[in-house]
């Protein structure tokens, strides 16, 4: 039998058994999708992260308050503290050698007030080196001074200036952080989370200012931007000694560098795609049953088509390739649906929010194609098996 014989039979069959093909392509293009759906979501969430990161550039420290004791890879952002990090503790690190930037940051939330609006809003105090360290754009205005001079000036996100500025004369105006009047210097760039921290609704203002506004001296963590990557090394364990001159021999912060936190995020994000991954496959083994279970009923209701192929010198490796590349042929149009299903639905999911770009991985979309041809393959050799030893003379008999 040559290929266009085998062309011709399946489509008769599938046309000729419309309900059993529809079953079987719906169940493998649910099992397909789900697969690459998902996959695609953890792995564009991994790119997202790397991407957040990379805009950081590839030689920043970060420098947080407590040590924080761990045998393992995981992230310290906190420790026990013994004592405050304070402002003069990064100007003391910006001073060490192999140091291009430092930037203070003391965080909290407050009340942003404006022309009878208000909103609760996340402010950050730091120094006029914070955006170029956190890879941040102006769109309009200026950055802070670089003198404490200027204390009560603010830059505001995208987002917030947008909601309660005027649109016409959004710098200079005045506004109020729980009661502390500030001047609007500023406005960033349009730009979505950035590691964690919605740079659309947030407040930047003196270090100074968020000293006064948040009645504490003590420092939430400090971004130190190193010139080279390779001098890190060194670079933490003056800053470790520095700190411990400071701090009266007490060792209280943990560094840690940009690329370890990617690492760990790395690990964390390809171990839940893969657990993800793996628990929308049960879907495509639920549908390799569907395709056995069809398959042994439709060799019960074709024994005596088989008969008259195997009657008519059909072999039975013939009849076990017929009824095995039926089910293949099924599996390729139901990942075929289900690619395009998931297509449509990222294309819709990527109009309705720009917050994170979800595309679908080339390896994804062929290892989830070629796992449902596996299965489907599989689990119809053992009906392929009972057609191909079927018996000529009692299947045209009875």
């Amino acid at each position: 039998m040559i290929v266009t014989d085998i062309i011709k039979f399946h489509h008769h069959q599938l046309v000729r058994h419309r309900w059993r093909t529809t079953m079987i392509s719906l169940c493998i293009a649910i099992g397909v999708s789900a697969v690459v759906l998902l996959v695609s979501l953890g792995e564009s969430a991994r790119q997202y992260v790397q991407r957040e990161f990379a805009a950081l550039g590839s030689n920043m420290l970060i420098v947080l308050p407590g040590k924080k004791h761990t045998q393992g890879g995981g992230i310290p952002f906190y420790g026990t503290a013994t004592r405050d990090l304070t402002i003069q503790d990064a100007e003391a690190i910006r001073h060490l050698p192999g140091i291009v930037r430092v930037a203070p940051i003391i965080a909290g939330t407050a009340t942003l007030s404006v022309q009878g609006l208000s909103k609760d809003i996340m402010v950050v105090g730091s120094t006029h080196e914070f955006l170029a360290v956190r890879g941040q754009e102006l769109a309009m205005g200026q950055n802070l001074s670089k003198n404490h001079s200027h204390r009560n000036d603010v830059i505001l996100g995208h987002q917030l200036a947008q909601d309660l500025l005027d649109n016409h004369t959004q710098l200079g105006q005045k506004v109020t952080l729980d009661g502390y009047r500030f001047r609007v210097v500023g406005i960033l760039n349009y730009r979505g989370e950035s590691l964690g921290l919605d740079m659309r609704n947030v407040a930047i203002i003196p270090v100074s200012a968020a000293e006064a506004l948040f009645d504490s001296p003590a420092l939430f963590r400090v971004l130190v931007e190193t010139r080279h990557r390779f001098e890190d090394k060194a670079i933490i364990q003056h800053i470790y000694e520095l700190i411990r001159q400071r701090h009266q021999g007490s060792e209280d912060i943990t560094i840690v560098t940009q690329a370890s936190i990617l690492d760990a995020f790395n690990r964390i994000m390809l171990t839940l795609t893969a657990v993800i991954g793996l628990l929308a496959s049960v879907s495509l083994l639920v549908a390799g049953f569907l395709v056995m279970n069809l398959s042994l009923i439709n060799v019960a209701q074709r024994r005596s088509e088989i008969g008259l192929l195997k009657a008519m010198g059909a072999s039975r490796r013939t009849v076990l390739v017929l009824f095995v590349s039926e089910s293949l042929l099924l599996a390729a149009m139901g990942s075929a649906l289900g690619l395009l299903v998931t297509f449509m639905a990222l294309l819709l999911l990527n109009q309705l929010q720009s917050y994170l770009l979800v595309t679908i991985p080339v390896w994804a979309a062929l290892a989830a194609t070629l796992l449902a041809l596996c299965i489907a393959g599989a689990f119809s050799w053992f009906p392929a098996r009972q057609a191909a030893d079927v018996s000529p003379v009692e299947a045209l008999r009875g």
